[in-house]
């Protein structure tokens, strides 16, 4: 037997070996990665099971957290007997405050440009309160503080806190 046909002979038993091979460890790992797509799409369906009531939940309670710090339900809430301006505007900025922080962690269930309108609504009710304090006089008692309050909003045509519920519906619309 020569070194050629040697060589044949090796050829004949390796290649179809060797084709054998390619095949199974192509077929090995696309069905390997069939049942890993599978397997996500399983846990997938299984997070959107849990996911869903709960960023239903965080939409009614950004929902409810915009309607508490809006400016009449703020006012009404708290209450202003005996105190001054200056007092009244500290009650109502630790109100908000504390609301927001209440609500802080439903952040992680709303989209990025929701939570920043409803940051927006929070600052600018506190920045609107604050401005208002400073420009009521050392003598302005709360009750009087609440009507300045609740004047000023009235005549503005956009109130941060309506502006976030509507972009808050529009979301929740889209994405239920």
């Amino acid at each position: 037997m020569t070194n050629t046909e040697l060589i044949l002979e090796i050829l004949k038993y390796v290649l179809p070996s060797g084709f054998m091979l390619i095949l199974t460890y192509m077929l090995l790992s696309n069905f390997m990665e069939n049942e890993e797509k599978r397997r996500r799409y399983s846990i997938h369906k299984e997070n959107s099971k849990i996911a869903l009531p709960l960023r239903f939940q965080a939409y009614e309670r950004l929902a409810l957290f915009l309607e508490r710090i809006s400016p009449t339900q703020l006012v009404m809430r708290l209450p202003s007997k005996n105190l001054n301006a200056r007092q009244y505007r500290h009650l109502l900025v630790k109100a908000i405050q504390s609301e927001y922080e209440y609500n802080l962690s439903q952040q992680m269930y709303v989209s990025d440009q929701a939570w920043q309108y409803i940051v927006t609504a929070k600052s600018a009710m506190v920045g609107i309160i604050n401005k208002l304090s400073s420009e009521a006089g050392e003598e302005t008692t709360a009750l009087e503080f609440s009507k300045m309050i609740i004047n000023h909003f009235m005549e503005m045509e956009s109130i941060p806190t309506k502006k976030a519920l509507a972009y808050l519906k529009q979301e929740m619309q889209q994405e239920f």
